[in-house]
């Protein structure tokens, strides 16, 4: 018997991905590195499963019925490269590559070209939903060699998270890395809501004196609503969870957060992009900045800071409403942010995204689902031409009514020395987007005094240049007049 696909790297998405495809109804050959992990698994977890074990790359592709599908579940960069080059000696045209794996888009770029130039295909895919949703059905985002898509789309369709019991939070995106490039921008999200929620929690506690309990009772009223999502759930329980002794757990972890790269590769391509993504930026650095613990308690002895006034019960009711409508307020502009920079990158690759469609791929199975991903495919659907989701009718009137207790509770913050980077940042990029009138005017004077680099006039047509001899000696030469 002939397996359906072959998988590489049996760690924690790897072994959970294979069980999810055999309860599928797929025969999985499985090859590791470290041979015995191969062992291990089919002795345990995939005992008694359609699981075929190899010992050696040669042994699994021989596994796998033609043409071959071979998943790699590795870690980016290097490995993904080395692997490659091992298993196209191996393989035959026709055959399909696939890397499942957190791989920079343009890796992914350069290796569909490679792959396809030795007669193979090649598939970039973002999966999302973490250890449960691997097992379970996860958001799945694929991308390369089109040609691929048909041989493997029985099988990632059939493993994906299913919305309302049908749809699969998986399809095609779209050429070269396409793929891989929206599930960074998932990521890149991800550490924006994450922050929000960690910035709307650090002041409940510090401003308003909430206990672990009370907040917990909070993120899971507001989990009903429309801020209904898997993050705010498991806050919700993360907040309740007590440690062996009977104390909340959360309040013993020390509050050093890692990262592994999506976030800043988020960032990096917005700037690329001139696209700006504040929000998630913000988020990215915020988390730099929580790494240095030893700094910031020095820090916090030389700068004490405000005294905190708490409100009193009768105002505490109204400040939980101001910060759900600062939450939700901000959650759209992380998104709008980010399906501005997808927008932004379909367009310069040539991708031709359907951003309504991977709205709904996020809908189930990843970390970033909520309730809202459904109007964003209905906001693209009803106009596909929408150069920004806080445009749409439904998102515009949602920012009209939230947008006053965003401003409530960045002021709140401020006065009492609460940092909150990305509610701030969501709340400046608002304001940014929605004035006519931005001081750029003085900027580009400034510009044009000390660079000769030209400016442009209110009262002459736009892409008509001009230059100014401020002091009186600088000539008329201009520089050439050109945006990166």
């Amino acid at each position: 018997m002939k397996a359906s696909i072959g998988l590489i790297g049996l760690a924690v998405m790897g072994e959970n991905l294979v069980l999810n495809m055999e309860k599928h109804g797929f025969t999985v050959a499985v090859y590791n590195r470290t041979v015995k992990h191969v062992d291990h698994f089919v002795q345990t977890r995939g005992k008694g499963k359609n699981i075929i074990p190899a010992h050696s790359l040669k042994e699994l592709v021989d596994s796998v019925e033609r043409p071959r599908k071979i998943m790699m579940m590795i870690k980016a960069g290097d490995p993904v490269d080395q692997m490659i080059q091992n298993l196209l000696p191996l393989m035959d045209k026709g055959d399909v590559i696939i890397d499942g794996g957190n791989s920079n888009f343009q890796d992914t770029e350069r290796r569909v070209r490679e792959v396809e130039a030795q007669g193979l295909l090649y598939i970039g895919t973002g999966v999302s939903g973490g250890e449960e949703g691997a097992l379970n059905g996860p958001s799945i985002m694929p991308g390369g060699s089109r040609e691929a898509w048909p041989l493997v789309q029985p099988i990632l369709q059939g493993i994906a998270a299913k919305v309302n019991g049908s749809f699969p939070c998986c399809d095609w995106i779209g050429a070269g890395g396409a793929g891989h490039f929206v599930k960074m921008v998932h990521n890149g999200i991800e550490y924006g809501d994450m922050q929000l929620i960690c910035e709307i929690y650090d002041i409940m506690r510090k401003y308003l004196g909430m206990d672990c309990a009370a907040m917990g009772d909070v993120f899971n009223g507001w989990n009903t609503g429309s801020l209904g999502s898997y993050l705010i759930e498991i806050t919700g329980q993360i907040l309740k969870y007590k440690d062996t002794d009977g104390e909340y757990l959360v309040n013993r972890i020390l509050d050093t957060a890692g990262q592994k790269g999506t976030g800043k590769w988020t960032g990096m391509n917005a700037l690329n992009e001139s696209v700006p993504l504040t929000l998630i930026t913000e988020s990215v650095f915020a988390r730099c900045l929580s790494s240095e613990k030893d700094e910031r308690i020095e820090n916090a002895k030389l700068f004490p800071g405000p005294a905190i006034r708490q409100p009193g019960p009768e105002e505490k009711e109204k400040v939980l409403s101001d910060l759900h409508d600062a939450l939700y307020a901000a959650k759209i502009i992380s998104y709008a942010q980010g399906f501005e920079l997808i927008q932004k990158a379909g367009s310069t690759y040539n991708w031709n995204l359907n951003l309504g469609n991977i709205a709904m791929l996020w809908r189930g199975g990843c970390i970033i689902r909520s309730v809202f991903l459904e109007k964003i495919r209905d906001a693209y659907a009803n106009n596909a031409g929408l150069k920004n989701l806080i445009m749409d009718p439904y998102f515009c009137r949602i920012l009209n009514d939230a947008h006053n207790g965003l401003r409530k509770t960045v002021a709140a913050a401020a006065v009492s020395g609460i940092p909150v980077p990305s509610l701030s940042a969501a709340l400046s990029w608002f304001d940014g987007v929605r004035s006519e009138k931005l001081p750029a005017n003085l900027l580009q004077a400034q510009r044009d005094y000390f660079g000769a680099h030209t400016y442009e006039r209110t009262d002459a047509p736009r892409g008509q240049f001009f230059h100014t001899d401020w002091t009186g000696h600088g000539g008329n030469t201009a520089s050439t007049t050109y945006n990166v």
